[in-house]
């Protein structure tokens, strides 16, 4: 079967992940330096946009595969992927808006976060109806969920830098 990728929605994915990186930044910001309720809305604003930004970036990158078929949906799936990606963001803006990050922390919520983005990405699959069966190769499923939790605990480490230096930063 031939198939291919449709070049604009391949970069506008693409730019929908840089949005969605320099979003989740800021919003880590403000977590931060919030406290009480006005933390709680910030931390889920930043769950939400950064959920959405993962999600929206895969999802429009799905879309730009093309293959020589019809192929939907289901709705219900494709909501519980958007879900399960939001979770896990707001699981990493909680840990890296934590006073200190901790080795621990980054190694358990980055099995947590790549859990969930794995999650997030065969939910989608098995929410693509075409007329074919999809199957997968064990050895690559796996591989792809530990590049999926290594990729977590490198973000949630990156992310936490601009937040730790801008606490070096006003402190002194």
């Amino acid at each position: 079967m031939t198939s291919s990728y449709d070049p604009a929605l391949v970069v506008i994915s693409i730019v929908i992940a840089a949005l969605a990186s320099y979003t989740a930044l800021d919003l880590a910001g403000r977590i931060t330096a919030a406290t009480g309720r006005a933390r709680a809305l910030w931390l889920t604003a930043g769950a939400i946009a950064m959920g959405l930004g993962i999600w929206s970036m895969h999802f429009v990158g799905m879309l730009a595969f093309v293959m020589p078929m019809s192929m939907a949906y289901d709705v219900w799936l494709v909501l519980i992927s958007a879900i399960v990606a939001m979770l896990a963001s707001g699981l990493a803006m909680f840990v890296v808006s934590r006073d200190r990050l901790t080795v621990r922390r980054i190694i358990s919520a980055g099995i947590a976060m790549g859990i969930a983005i794995a999650g997030m990405h065969y939910i989608g699959m098995a929410a693509m109806r075409i007329p074919a069966v999809i199957t997968y190769d064990p050895l690559l499923f796996w591989l792809s969920v530990v590049i999926a939790i290594t990729a977590s605990m490198a973000a949630l480490w990156l992310l936490y830098q601009p937040m730790e230096m801008r606490a070096m930063l006003m402190s002194g």
